[in-house]
């Protein structure tokens, strides 16, 4: 794969398909003989069962002595000593071709939007700036130290400074080739194993509706326990399954290929425990259950504060909890971005360029679609940015007719001085956004107040957006949520492993010393949490914690922090804009961080973070 100084394509495309081997320039193998210790590690994956092997390897890859890392090099290694029938694919410009993902195009639109803001801001003295993103936040840099930085990375490499290498790229690319090493292959003398008292039994259980991205998280957590010496444990049919006992060991093989697999193998559904307590209960202490890891969306969030509430009437519940929010509609409370959202933006995307030819086909037709995210309008934001919508309708604004009278006058102003030369337009609606304005309502009114100049249809993607395989950003999400799960829920029953020397201490008579609990008791609110991305930081917060963060009766957090790109449909559809003379009634409020040159060698030097970066989003 292309990368001739940057390993970034090949990592995230290693991750994404789970490959078993992968050569990068920033990071080479560290032995003389890399070629007995890879061919020693495929070797182990296909004892293990496993019937075939994939090599990623960078187009700049070295060993540490700067000897270059050919495939072809590596198809006679393989063909030779292990003889393995191996064969080479260069994908070349393949990979600059095809149709943008939803989150290139979103970037591209939020860059576009910031380097225009950046330009009107700027000052005779102000450097030239690069608009990037860094720690999942739009960025204005100084373009001289930005390319002196990249500079520094292929001079660090031909130094063999690795280190320096790799301290110049972002510290979630350190955390996810670090991940991805001790995933990767099946390892039965791992270095990881760990002494039998802290080998642990971890159960993953799916819950609510499918989403993109579930499988992923399941493989590299299952794989992760397996190489530490953990017994992973998959629970079948979400909570229901649980209370019935459908749980099953899980090996190497049985995650083998999730990785790029739709849905839930697991199996999952949108039933709450909460009815039959005693009975989850009662199946985690038969199972010997250590800690739970549940993948899933607001009815995951629902049910382990089911759990972690009710842990004083069953002390099988006092133990370590994290959910991983999987959802297309991406309104889990604690984090910015889901597992699932990104696979549904991209159905979205692609459905929308279809339709939107057949409309332009027409020349005077305008497509009203129908997506999904309950009453979170993030899919529709997203997908209307990404889509170019003339508009979005989603639940947080609402649908009135003076809404509809604006958007009307828009669309027939448009087609009006467009006449003979226009396209066809879309906008996206989601599923709660009115009661009453539905979206075959919105299609009617657009057709009979259209004076003739266009028409009206309606399209709804329904479960087409969370089916088909997930994104490889949702894929790589998974990942590193699911790693970064085991490593918090192994540190927390290991804490809740410590028993207190209790031998002079008098309790109560309705009191137990801890020495009669079993082995790993968590009952602190801190040990059930839920992981997020928020803003820069992976951050596990307890769930108690997020209680007066979400609105139960909509089933959404409070505030929304991609609300503020909204504006952005309106302006770059022309809503509220003139056109012909300039000026516009939506004023766009500048989301980028302005970094300075201080500020990237702080972040790139021995500090590596940045108190700006840190901050909350607007």
């Amino acid at each position: 794969v292309m990368a001739r100084h940057c390993g970034w394509l090949a990592l995230n495309a290693a991750i994404s398909t789970g490959a078993d081997y992968l050569f990068i320039p920033e990071s080479p193998p560290s032995k003389d003989d890399w070629e007995t210790s890879m061919c020693a590690t495929l070797k182990a994956s296909r004892d293990a069962g496993k019937r075939t092997s994939l090599v990623i390897v960078a187009e700049g890859a070295v060993d540490h002595n700067l000897n270059p890392i050919k495939a072809d090099y590596i198809k006679d290694i393989l063909s030779t000593r292990l003889g393995y029938d191996t064969r080479v694919t260069i994908l070349g410009h393949v990979q600059r071709g095809g149709a943008p993902a939803h989150f290139d195009r979103l970037l591209g639109t939020m860059q576009g939007a910031e380097a225009v803001d950046a330009i009107l801001r700027a000052t005779p003295d102000t450097p030239s700036p690069v608009i990037g993103m860094l720690e999942n936040k739009i960025t204005t840099q100084p373009l001289k130290e930005a390319i002196e930085l990249t500079g520094q990375v292929a001079q660090a490499i031909a130094d063999k400074d690795f280190g320096r290498a790799m301290q110049l790229r972002s510290q979630s690319f350190s955390r996810q080739l670090a991940a991805y090493k001790e995933i990767a292959n099946f390892n039965p003398d791992s270095k990881m194993k760990l002494p039998e008292h802290k080998c642990l039994r971890i159960a993953i259980l799916h819950a609510g509706a499918p989403a993109g991205g579930m499988n992923t998280a399941t493989r590299s957590a299952a794989r992760l326990c397996l190489n530490r010496g953990h017994t992973p444990l998959g629970v079948h049919n979400g909570f229901p399954g649980l209370m019935r006992g459908e749980i099953t060991e899980m090996n190497w093989l049985t995650v083998d290929g999730w990785t790029i697999a739709g849905g839930s193998r697991l199996g999952t559904n949108r039933d709450q425990p909460a009815a039959q307590l005693g009975a989850a209960a009662y199946q985690l202490q038969k199972h010997n259950i250590q800690a739970l890891m549940v993948v899933g969306g607001f009815e995951a969030y629902t049910a382990v504060l089911a759990l972690a509430r009710n842990r004083s009437q069953y002390p099988a519940f006092n133990i370590p909890i994290v959910v991983i929010p999987a959802t297309v509609s991406n309104n889990v409370p604690g984090t910015d971005f889901s597992l699932g959202s990104d696979t549904a933006s991209n159905v979205i995307v692609h459905s929308t360029d279809m339709i939107k030819q057949s409309a332009s086909s027409n020349r005077r037709r305008v497509f009203v679609i129908e997506v999904q995210g309950g009453n979170c309008g993030y899919l529709a934001v997203m997908a209307g940015l990404s889509g170019g919508s003339t508009t979005v309708y989603t639940p947080e604004e609402g649908v009135d007719l003076s809404r509809l009278q604006r958007d009307i006058a828009h669309l027939r102003e448009r087609y009006i001085k467009e006449l003979g030369r226009s396209e066809g337009r879309i906008t996206l609606c989601n599923e709660n956004a009115s009661k009453i304005y539905t979206t075959e309502m919105i299609a009617k009114i657009y057709e009979a107040e259209s004076g003739g100049f266009y028409g009206a249809r309606t399209s709804v993607l329904g479960h087409l957006q969370q089916g088909g395989m997930p994104s490889p950003l949702d894929r790589c999400r998974a990942h590193t949520m699911a790693v970064d799960s085991i490593n918090w829920l192994q540190q927390r029953c290991w804490e809740a492993m410590a028993v207190p020397n209790e031998d002079n201490v008098r309790l109560p008579a309705d009191k137990l010393k801890r020495k009669y609990f079993p082995r790993v008791y968590a009952n602190t609110p801190d040990t059930a949490a839920v992981i997020g991305v928020i803003g820069s930081e992976v951050r596990f917060t307890p769930i108690e914690d997020l209680v007066a963060q979400t609105d139960f009766v909509r089933r959404v957090p409070r505030k929304s922090w991609w609300g503020g790109v909204r504006q952005l449909v309106d302006i770059l559809s022309g809503v509220g804009v003139d056109i012909d003379n300039g000026g516009s009634s939506t004023e766009y409020k500048s989301c980028a961080i302005d970094l300075t040159a201080d500020d990237l060698k702080r972040l790139y030097g021995q500090q590596r973070r940045l108190s700006k970066l840190e901050a909350g989003r607007p």
